[in-house]
């Protein structure tokens, strides 16, 4: 099928080729209460055979919990891609609603780990030595395991500590069949659930597959690493760890070993003599740098991924989740909080059209007494008294509640802020993220007015006026030529029509089917009638009847009568 809205295709195989994942789903689905769901987007017409052997056994009656509960639940009975799913979209609240956002940053996965045999035999397969010949000692027993790995330390023949990634044997299928279900679904729901379409079921779908499809390649992650060893060499704040590359591949990766504390445990701290605040301050440092100065930044802050080196310094792990974000927006980001803190109503109002893709029509004046209310409440404060995370929080339900859609890269910016002001907040509670951006946004803006940056602006856009004026009479010459030559097309494309044409061909064939049956119906009784032919009208007739009760049984079954 192809929808012609939004030029994507449904392929119902799909649910047949994996029929007992597909009835798992359901069966989740319904016993969480979602058998609606279930009847809306037709699933039944795809698993016939599959919903008597699931209805089978009536479900549990599910007991009286929040819509967000059964969801955050039916995500966990699912297993790991779908948690995983459930983690990535919790950083969408520009989309999710904020009571599901809460439980889904709930989600934990309890995934046990895989044998040390079968992690030994992707490391000797992918690096094609045996393990001996690779590592002098390698731990049977894993440091961490997640949904798609775990790490294992181990020691080199030169006595170097290390820590190996490895993937788990065939996640990748796993996951790949899991995102191939997910997209048809989310393809189902946004067809026959009007009111889902605001929360973008199949932009969510897309962005989770490219999420988890880079934490799954081993090889991007290394890069990534490299890249932020390259940016921050000469910054002495992070630490980054040195990656293997002879001991690398797409399902290994090979990364030097780092013996630090956590960053929550403060009783490690104080043993090493390390200024909590200090250590707050330099982690603010690091991300503003990565966020505002870079626009490449490490998008999940949280403390089970913060490590504390001896000296002082700080080492982030886990570089799978990562924020790119360009020049436009972050400048448009930084804008925002200056004209927030500069209380310009209409500076932040035309931020926020620019800055996302509306959903619906906008309420221009609504837009701008919340606008108006959000600075209210900032209203008198400089701009180091602020709470960064309330102040973020704030805005991102002004975008939630105008159904104002956010580019990913840029909301996985903001709630990497708001978490890392938690994580400063528990190391050190006086401590105040405002107090180090306020500075930093200052410079900032301060070097955008530079008259040397000011002229290579000047310059690039002269350049690209240049461009455009040259290909200006290329472009009308050849509408011209069309226009001479008859042959100038204009393509229409309907929209919304598939579902009307469907039911107009569907409501043809029954009346045609109904004509024939009647038809039959009529001249076998007046062959009966007649005695003539009686051995052959007989059995038309029963036929006849048959595929006419057939035929009501039908229209009934599909609740349109």
């Amino acid at each position: 099928m192809r929808d012609p809205e939004n030029h994507l295709e449904t392929h119902p195989f799909r649910f047949l080729r994996h029929l007992g994942r597909t009835r798992e789903i359901v069966t989740v689905l319904l016993n969480h209460g979602f058998g609606d769901l279930v009847e809306r987007i037709h699933l039944r017409q795809y698993l016939q055979w599959g919903k008597r052997v699931v209805l089978r056994r009536p479900p549990e009656p599910v007991p009286a919990l929040t819509r967000a509960q059964r969801i955050r639940m039916a995500l966990e009975s699912l297993g790991a891609t779908f948690i995983k799913f459930g983690q990535v979209i919790s950083t969408r609240p520009d989309l999710v609603p904020p009571d599901v956002i809460t439980e889904l940053e709930k989600l934990q996965e309890h995934v046990p780990p895989f044998p040390a045999e079968q992690a030994v035999a992707v490391v000797e397969k992918e690096l094609g030595h045996r393990i001996d010949e690779l590592f002098a000692e390698f731990a049977p027993e894993p440091l961490a395991a997640g949904s798609l790995a775990q790490v294992h330390r181990a020691k080199d023949h030169a006595g170097r500590l290390w820590a190996v990634k490895i993937r788990r044997p065939n996640v990748i299928r796993e996951v790949e069949r899991d995102i191939a279900l997910m997209h048809e679904l989310a393809i189902l729901i946004e067809r026959h659930v009007p009111e889902a379409a605001m929360f973008d079921p199949v932009g969510l779908v897309a962005h989770f597959a490219r999420t988890i499809r880079r934490e799954m390649n081993f090889t991007r992650e290394g890069r990534t690493i490299d890249t932020f060893a390259r940016l921050f060499r000469n910054d002495a704040t992070l630490y980054v760890p040195a990656v293997d590359w002879d001991r690398t591949t797409d399902a290994v990766l090979t990364l030097e070993y780092v013996d630090g504390c956590h960053i929550n445990d403060h009783e490690a701290l104080a043993a090493r003599g390390l200024s909590r605040k200090a250590l707050a301050n330099n982690i603010v440092h690091i991300f503003m740098k990565q966020m505002f100065d870079l626009g490449f930044f490490h998008g999940d802050p949280h403390p089970g991924n913060i490590r504390v080196l001896d000296d002082g310094s700080i080492c982030l792990l886990d570089y799978g989740m990562v924020g790119i974000v360009d020049d436009e927006k972050r400048e448009q980001f930084i804008d925002m909080l200056v004209a927030v803190s500069r209380q310009d109503v209409s500076a932040v109002v035309e931020i926020v059209q620019r800055m996302g893709v509306a959903l619906q029509p906008i309420d221009t004046p609504l837009l701008t007494a919340d606008v108006r209310d959000f600075i209210d409440t900032y209203y008198g404060l400089e701009l180091e008294r602020v709470n960064v995370s309330s102040l973020l929080t704030d805005f991102v339900n002004i975008l939630t509640n105008h159904r104002i859609r956010c580019p990913a890269d840029l909301m996985l910016l903001i709630r990497a802020m708001i978490t890392l002001e938690g994580v400063v907040r528990d190391l050190a509670p006086d401590f105040n993220t405002a107090e180090v951006l306020a500075p930093y946004l200052e410079g900032l803006v301060r070097e955008r007015y530079n008259p040397r940056r000011l002229a290579l602006r000047a310059l690039d856009e002269v350049r690209t006026l240049v461009r455009l004026s040259h290909d200006v009479p290329r472009h009308i010459g050849r509408t011209l030529e069309k226009l001479s030559t008859d042959d100038l097309r204009i393509q229409l494309e309907h929209r919304r029509l598939d579902r009307l044409i469907t039911e107009l061909d569907r409501s043809s064939n029954r009346i045609a089917i109904g004509m024939v049956i009647a038809a039959l119906i009529v001249a076998s009784s007046l062959v009966i009638q007649s005695n003539t032919f009686y051995w052959l009208s007989v059995p038309i007739f029963l036929l006849s009847s048959f595929l006419g009760a057939w035929l009501i049984y039908g229209i009934f079954r599909s609740g349109r009568l």
